[in-house]
């Protein structure tokens, strides 16, 4: 049986450090238990010490029962004026209370000297030292050689000295960092089956940028030259141009290679956790990116059409289905969302299948999306069908929002509810903004009946602008992130008003709560 290829994820880390990508902790743990369905081997949770979300994170992570994945915490090699045991930043990923331990050092001599500013032997200690203090720490420790390639295509004695200082140590892993996205396969591939022979007894890892559009595949050549151990993230987030995209590297590996690396069933969801990671990131999911995008298996061309409708294989590398996306036929506007459908339990009939799926289908071209809002996606498809009672009917709401002199802004929202055939109308007032102050006023109005709502919480909001050519016009679609003691759901409105989606997806917050509490 062929070896396992290990997948480590940097999504929440080296991915978090991308352009504009900001993850509140809730986003991180939403994030650990979406990457963790998919199957991975090991997730980079953060810096400990580098901020103090990172910390929280893995002081919150712990009480997470993870299927899959390990948790791992990432950090450097001891300061150069540190012994190991007295270094702030090695302490602290022994108190992170992770299992693993990557840390990141110096394999490229001209990093060594003008950037560490210390003796290349200085540095070999620096590392081996690390790694030993570690060692008695922790259960696992890895080693990131940074700059690995260019240091072995400048001074190949020396990088190849670093990774034996690591391993004398006791590292279990080596991973080759091509840290500025420079090389090209066929040098990593070259340079990779070398250390593949050297250490024959030790995981040899790829850790690729995307400056020269190869990281994966860099990282493909990689594994074909004996690496075991992939690192990237999803969708290719990370600094400057990105790292390798897990979501084009996992079935590369598994279809086009034929390496166990999550497994056929998880692979399935593929697309799924794609979208998902995204639509958390409050980015557009690109059309155009291969496997998972909503175009990868779009045709347009007449011929193409005629084609693919006799045999797939014409116009198709794989089969949609294999990554949990599927086909579309544009001339026919035949845009089925299967694996959204897919999430429902509940036991359809063909009629209420398409039933469902148009109402899908109207909802995404007024810009909904359920991707991150499968509590209203499961209140749409009890709603088509006649399934749901409402708890309550919100029927009229307003909010003014208030400056003083001193700069403190208040909102005061008002709302008109039916609860059962009784009118309510109450005022809800906050310092948090409108959302907030609409939540205060909806539970004021709720309590009494509902009890159970007390430990209703908003955790999470994100606004994405849906067609932004439409300037001030433009629709926005609110999602909002809840929780009670037990769950964690998500809920979606969309309208040119800011104001009017926050309430719609506000509601059916309240509504998702009720109703799975009977």
């Amino acid at each position: 049986m062929a070896r396992l290829i290990e997948i480590y994820d940097t999504t929440l880390r080296d991915g978090a450090q991308g352009e504009g990508l900001s993850f509140s902790l809730a986003d991180k743990l939403d994030l650990t238990r979406a990457i963790d369905s998919l199957g991975v081997h090991y997730i980079e949770g953060g810096w400990p010490g580098s901020n103090p979300k990172d910390m929280a994170y893995f002081e919150a992570v712990n009480s997470i029962q993870l299927k899959n994945a390990r948790v791992v915490a990432f950090g450097s090699t001891r300061h150069a004026k540190n012994s190991a045991s007295e270094d702030p930043n090695l302490k602290q990923l022994i108190d992170s209370r992770a299992p693993i331990a990557c840390i990141v050092g110096k394999s490229w001599d001209v990093a060594v000297r003008e950037a560490l500013r210390v003796s290349l032997d200085e540095n070999l200690d620096m590392i081996s030292s690390s790694v030993e203090f570690l060692k008695e720490q922790v259960e696992q420790v890895f080693f990131d050689a940074e700059h690995f390639f260019d240091g072995y295509n400048s001074n190949y004695e020396y990088a190849m000295k670093a990774l034996r200082a690591a391993v004398d140590a006791g590292a279990q892993a080596l991973v080759l960092c091509d840290t500025n996205g420079g090389n090209l396969p066929s040098r990593i591939g070259e340079v990779t089956a070398q250390v593949v022979k050297a250490f024959p007894n030790v995981t040899i890892g790829i850790h690729a940028h995307n400056d020269s559009g190869m990281a994966v595949a860099n990282s493909v050549e990689a594994v074909r030259a004996g690496a075991t151990q992939v690192q990237g993230t999803m969708n290719g987030f990370g600094e400057r141009t990105g790292n390798a995209d897990l979501v084009q590297v996992l079935p590369n590996l598994e279809l086009k290679l034929s390496k166990h690396c999550i497994g056929a069933d998880r692979l399935k969801r593929l697309t799924e956790v794609s979208r998902y990671v995204h639509e958390v990131a409050n980015l557009t999911s690109p059309d155009s990116q291969p496997f998972v995008g909503r175009s990868a298996f779009a045709h347009k061309a007449g011929l193409h059409v005629s084609a693919v409708s006799r045999n797939t294989a014409t116009y198709e590398h794989i089969s949609p289905d294999v990554v949990g996306n599927h086909r579309r036929v544009l001339v026919s506007e035949l845009s089925g969302r299967s694996n959204v459908l897919a999430r429902t339990k509940a036991n359809l009939s063909s009629a209420q299948v398409k039933q469902v799926l148009e109402r899908i289908m109207d909802l995404e071209n007024q810009g909904y999306a359920f991707e991150n809002a499968e509590a209203s996606f499961d209140l749409l498809v009890r709603k088509t069908l006649g399934n749901h009672k409402p708890s309550f009917e919100l029927k009229t709401f307003r909010v003014i929002t208030e400056s003083d002199w001193n700069g403190r802004r208040v909102s005061e929202a008002m709302v008109k509810l039916d609860v059962a055939g009784e009118e309510y109308h109450t005022v809800g007032e906050g310092d948090q903004g409108p959302v907030n102050s609409i939540d205060q006023a909806l539970k004021k109005a709720l309590l009494p009946v509902y009890p159970v709502l007390k430990d209703l919480q908003l955790v999470d909001y994100k606004v994405h602008i849906v067609n932004a050519q439409a300037a001030a016009a433009a629709k926005v679609r609110v999602v909002i992130r809840s929780a009670d003691q037990k769950d964690a759901w998500g809920t979606v409105g969309v309208s040119e008003n800011i104001i009017e989606a926050s309430c719609l997806a506000l509601v059916d917050s309240f509504e998702y709560m009720l109703s799975k509490n009977g």
